[in-house]
């Protein structure tokens, strides 16, 4: 039995679909995904139908990232919001439009049920970017942050390995956790196409929406799993690479 953290997937369902191949992923394993399931590529509806029958299979964590924020507003009010719409949010809007009421329904209550955050049994966190709370999540006065925030990730970048954690001198957003998983800022834009491991965090998020792969790693060996380029596996669309 596994535990694995699943980065940002965009709309990419072929690269879920290649990724949960790859690890070989059975009824046994946990799954823990850490948000943005949508705006990119073309399959985002596809994606959170292929999570909603993942849920039936096996035990999943999911997260709420800041595009399932827009996404949900959008299946809610049809308010379109105009950042995401030039971020993803036309590719998503244009995958919903062979499903039903019914079916659009029933992912907006997927879209409500989605987690801030999650502590495990062994005291890791999960959750999509960051919080600002020096006491940790319990006491965030700023939800937003848990879907916004990239302080947590920058100030871990920075912070000097030799540094000790009883020094006073150590983040205290740091303290409270045994490990963090996070995802919400790509590790491509450091150049890295693999998770990335800085103090106690991991980032999972390593670019499936621009030109990276999406991954999942098992948080007790820290084995990583990745799809092929998810552009790659788009030969014909740009998704949100058209920025870029």
């Amino acid at each position: 039995m596994r535990t694995l953290a699943v980065g940002d997937i965009h709309g990419g369902l072929k690269g879920l679909t290649q990724l949960l191949e790859r690890a070989n992923i059975t009824p046994e394993d946990t799954l823990i995904f850490l948000g943005d399931y949508v705006d990119g590529w073309s399959e985002a509806a596809q994606v959170i139908t292929c999570l909603i029958d993942l849920s039936k299979t096996n035990k999943c964590v999911f997260i709420k990232g800041n595009h399932d924020v827009w996404c949900e507003k959008w299946l809610a009010s049809g308010e379109v919001n105009d950042i995401w719409f030039k971020n993803g949010g036309k590719e998503t809007i244009e995958s919903y439009q062979d499903f039903s009421d019914g079916e659009k329904e029933m992912h907006l209550h997927f879209f409500e049920a989605l987690k801030l955050y999650h502590i495990d049994s062994e005291n890791r966190l999960f959750l999509h970017a960051g919080f600002s709370s020096m006491k940790g999540v319990e006491h965030e006065l700023h939800t937003e942050n848990f879907y916004f925030d990239r302080t947590l990730w920058e100030m871990a970048l920075t912070l000097d390995k030799n540094l000790n954690k009883d020094s006073v001198l150590y983040p205290n957003r740091l303290k409270h956790y045994k490990e963090i998983y996070i995802g919400h800022t790509p590790t491509t834009n450091f150049d890295e196409d693999k998770p990335m491991n800085c103090a106690n965090i991991w980032n999972v998020d390593t670019g499936a929406t621009f030109k990276g792969k999406l991954s999942a790693i098992n948080i007790e060996t820290k084995a990583i799993f990745q799809s092929d380029k998810v552009m790659d596996l788009y030969p014909h669309e740009l998704g949100r690479n058209r920025k870029k």
